[in-house]
């Protein structure tokens, strides 16, 4: 039990630094990675050879991920400066007077559009304001915002908790050998983590609009009832169901880029156009009370809030469809470039850099440059819109340097992170004959936990995504402890791993990083408190719901799950 502890004090001192003292990842992940270097050469007895080629495959395999965090940053950016995202959000207000519908409209649909093309704390800063100028209570915007960035964030940023979080799971050997021997490849095991995130997610999704709702009708409405959300319960599954049967499918089917890009756009098409026509709309329109009888908590700069993500007004007003028209490319080319019978998958796969062998271990790293999303489409479909959109240089400029500056702390927490995760992870390579560290927490979790882990799983996706406010980054600190605990109790591996995506989903919710980017784009900064803890309820039943999905899944399929 003390070798798990000493294992788990590179993460027990990552929660602390983080929710004890407010660090930043930036600061806190070098110190997390130094002392799991420290605990692997004086502990582990792990040579410094591995140490050294576990951190520069972890430095490597963040620069992958970088590349797809740069491509989401410069193409939202790219379209705030150029009006398109101005345009977008107009396009909202003619839908329905009902402020449920909205909310189910904007904060869940819309939200996830966003998540699936960009992620990284952008949809929540983008539905808050819109909510804001519609006339919701900033307060209410910032927490229904949050709430509804939860279903599609394990495919965020086409797929990036999954394709570059969970994959940190590969560096290990022995795992990859594991996966193999049970007849998979290791792009086959990354989509079957994605489905079995998703298969979860679907239940929780299809409930996540009449939850928003019941948030709004209950804490800002004038009869501070569930009532009057009840009302709009056949549209708010209606809506959830538009999403989540695309989602599934498109997971299941193409893998894990596309089922919140893809899933929402479809739920959009469907749902928008049938609001319009009143389907299963309630007759009453419901409101918020009138502005003078707003709770004084619920109000901040709200003025400064509903412009805050206004564009130059030189700029000409662009057509809808041309404002949406990069996102429609990036469907567009993620589906021609996913699919194996366009035939272009295996030319992009075909250009690869890597390193074998580094610094003479077995440690191998790749980048396949054009088929990343961060170039393709990303960064392609950035570079189309400066002339579809008609951006002057300044505006490129400064885009393309707002980007850059953005992506830098990401770097050095990501870089170190996934180095921690390695060295851990490695640290097997020895010259004790002690188990790795993450395989020694995993022991001393199994014994603990075994008979509940299922249930339990979620709840370290959703510590991992509140402390770092990233299901990607949660997912590269929990991945491996979560898929060695699966092993030694026994269950599937696919399933607990797709229960670590769902929890750090879900953790989205409460994360201080996406609650605070919330609140300042809204004006109720120092709110911060309040909204983690009211959002802190429906992260509670979504881990719990999807935890017993998992949890039947398991008894009744569990011998034939890898």
């Amino acid at each position: 039990m003390l070798h798990a502890i000493l294992a788990a004090l590179p993460i027990i001192l990552t929660v602390v630094l983080m929710v004890k003292f407010a660090w930043p990842a930036k600061k806190v992940m070098p110190v997390a990675w130094g002392v799991a270097a420290l605990l692997a050469l004086g502990v582990w007895g792990m040579p410094f050879q591995w140490l050294a080629g576990a951190t520069v495959f972890g430095g490597l395999s963040a620069f992958n991920i970088l590349i797809i965090v740069f491509g989401a940053i410069l193409l939202m950016n790219t379209l705030q400066n150029s009006g398109a995202m101005k345009v977008i959000s107009q396009g909202f207000y003619g839908i329905t007077p009902d402020r449920r519908i909205q909310a189910i409209i904007i904060a869940f649909l819309f939200t996830a559009f966003i998540e699936g093309a960009a992620g990284f704390g952008t949809p929540a800063a983008l539905a808050g304001p819109l909510l804001v100028g519609l006339g919701f209570p900033p307060l209410a915007a910032a927490m229904v915002a949050l709430v509804g960035n939860s279903t599609p964030v394990s495919f965020g940023a086409v797929g990036t908790p999954v394709i570059g979080g969970v994959t940190s799971v590969l560096g290990s050997p022995e795992t990859v050998a594991q996966i193999e021997a049970a007849g998979m490849t290791t792009g086959e095991f990354i989509h079957q983590v994605g489905i079995w995130s998703a298969l979860p997610h679907g239940i929780m999704g299809v409930l996540m609009p009449l939850i928003i709702v019941m948030m709004l009708t209950k804490l800002f409405g004038e009869k501070k009832s569930f009532k009057d959300a009840f009302e709009v319960a056949p549209f708010a599954i209606f809506a959830g169901l538009a999403f989540v049967v695309p989602y599934i499918s498109i997971a299941v089917l193409f893998g894990p880029e596309l089922p919140s890009l893809a899933g929402a756009l479809i739920a959009l098409i469907i749902v928008v156009p049938a609001t319009k026509k009143g389907f299963l709309c309630p007759k009453n329109v419901w409101d918020f009370p009138k502005k003078d009888k707003w709770d004084a908590s619920w109000t901040g700069t709200e003025e400064l809030a509903a412009t805050s993500e206004s564009e130059p007004e030189d700029k000409k007003q662009m057509g809808l469809i041309t404002a949406w028209m990069p996102y429609i490319l990036v469907s567009v080319i993620l589906v021609v470039t996913r699919i194996p019978a366009f035939g272009l998958k295996d030319i992009l796969t075909s250009y690869t850099l890597g390193w074998q062998g580094i610094l003479g271990t077995s440690l191998n790293y790749s980048l396949q440059y054009l088929y990343l999303p961060g170039t393709i489409p990303f960064i392609l479909v950035a570079i189309i819109t400066i002339f579809m959109h008609g951006m002057k240089t300044e505006e490129v400029k400064e885009t393309w340097g707002k980007s850059m500056k953005q992506v830098g702390p990401a770097a050095i927490a990501l870089g170190f992170a996934i180095a921690m995760v390695q060295v851990m992870l490695n640290s097997g390579n020895n010259v004790s004959g002690m188990a790795g560290m993450t395989v020694t927490m995993s022991v001393a979790a199994a014994s603990l936990f075994q008979g509940v882990w299922p249930l339990f799983a979620p709840f370290i996706g959703i510590l991992g995504a509140f402390m770092s406010g990233s299901n990607t980054t949660s997912n590269i600190l929990f991945s491996a402890f979560q898929y060695n605990v699966a092993d030694q109790i026994g269950v599937s591996r696919l399933v607990i791993l797709g229960l670590q995506v769902v929890g750090g989903a879900a953790g989205n919710m409460i994360c201080v990083h996406n609650v605070v980017a919330a609140c300042t784009t809204v004006g109720v900064l120092g709110k911060e408190g309040e909204i983690i803890k009211i959002n802190a309820i429906p992260a509670f039943i979504y881990a719990i719901v999807t935890g017993l999905f998992a949890y039947a899944v398991i008894l009744l399929f569990g011998p034939t799950l890898f």
